[in-house]
């Protein structure tokens, strides 16, 4: 018995990392094939696994198997070089609806979830992880407008999102 109440603990538990926030829609129409390739993250609120980093941007690279290769790059001022972290990616359900899962180590996965997105011309994404605590702006340029930032954080307050802590990446070694 406590076996099976510590597997359904667990299940549970990876369950939620790859849930989608109450009240956030992932986007739906997404065309895989037009997201894939390099995007600039140009705001995010902070978390260790990206503490310190600026020019941070995102590649992602269609797998044979239907997955989505991920590198993240970024470069650290503290050590004074380049960091990179490569994952993988899968759709949660349809591949035209905006909620992967992503897993940087083994099996475990957390959300990514894409709420919102220029679906013209793929120039913008709003994204998300399993809770309001993630957060990223990210942009086919490594710089946006003054207008373009404003339409994000009116955007993301509207949902509820904390932006006290926002950070706006420093993407000077993109340029």
């Amino acid at each position: 018995m406590r076996a099976q109440l510590t597997a359904v603990l667990v299940t549970l538990g990876l369950t939620a990392c790859t849930g989608v926030p109450e009240g956030i829609e992932p986007v739906a129409g997404l065309e895989k094939e037009r997201y894939l390739g390099t995007w600039y993250e140009i705001a995010r609120l902070d978390h260790s696994f990206e503490e310190g980093l600026s020019d941070v941007t995102a590649e992602y690279i269609a797998n044979d198997d239907g997955s989505i290769r991920v590198i993240n790059r970024g470069f650290s001022s503290e050590e004074g070089e380049w960091q990179e972290a490569e994952g993988t990616a899968r759709f949660v359900g349809s591949e035209d609806v905006g909620h992967l899962k992503v897993s940087f180590f083994g099996p475990f996965y957390a959300s990514y979830v894409i709420f919102d997105l220029d679906k013209e011309d793929y120039r913008f994404a709003y994204v998300t992880g399993y809770d309001r605590d993630y957060l990223w702006y990210l942009s086919r340029t490594p710089e946006v407008s003054d207008d373009a930032m404003a339409r994000f954080r009116s955007m993301a307050e509207s949902l509820d999102f904390n932006l006290d802590e926002l950070i706006v990446v420093d993407q000077s070694r993109n340029l």
